[in-house]
């Protein structure tokens, strides 16, 4: 997948379903979301689950920083494309991102903001990600969003603490492109 058909599926849906468990995976292949992260999962698990995702239809990303016995390093990117079926990753880690795209995997960075000290920094670090997207966590106010918006010139991701309608549109609204969220109870908004 690139990133033009990532685009038209989020077009479709901007709620992106976040799944940590087999559970909430079952839930998120059954709603209207188009694109599914992976959240927490296990190396022995990661072929299924990304085979699973993509014979629903469905856009496959994984938390390559949340997979337990998989280091978070380059060889780590190496296993993921040789391995499963994803079709792209989230890290916080720019070696990671820069890693992934070689492999031609979407890529996905992860920013916490924290406070405005992470603020700062995630706005100094946006001129040189190599990310197709980025994402922030938690959600902020619509005047931050608008403000990663334009700095990023990268498309805009908003998750954490999404709860409901009010949330999605807030961000959506901003200039954000999508949200994710565990929230099952509006992926299909």
């Amino acid at each position: 997948m690139n990133t033009h058909e990532l685009y038209k599926k989020l077009e479709l849906s901007p709620v992106i379903a976040a799944a940590k468990n087999e559970h909430e995976l079952e839930a998120a292949l059954n709603s209207e979301a188009e694109v599914i992260f992976i959240l927490q999962s296990h190396l022995m698990e990661l072929a299924e689950l990304s085979q699973k995702i993509k014979a629903s239809g469905k856009a496959a990303i994984l938390h390559a920083d949340l997979v337990k016995g998989l280091s978070s390093d380059e060889k780590a990117i190496d296993y993921i494309k040789k391995a499963t079926s994803f079709d792209g990753i989230i890290s916080t880690k720019p070696a990671i991102i820069r890693h992934a795209k070689k492999h031609q995997l979407l890529a996905i960075q992860r920013f916490f903001l924290l406070d405005s000290s992470a603020l700062e920094n995630v706005e100094r670090q946006l001129k040189y990600t190599e990310a197709d997207l980025v994402e922030v966590l938690p959600s902020v106010s619509p005047k931050i969003i608008k403000q990663l918006v334009h700095h990023s010139k990268k498309p805009l991701i908003v998750g954490g603490l999404i709860r409901d309608k009010e949330d999605i549109m807030g961000a959506l609204g901003a200039g954000s492109l999508a949200v994710s969220t565990t929230a099952s109870t509006i992926w299909s908004i």
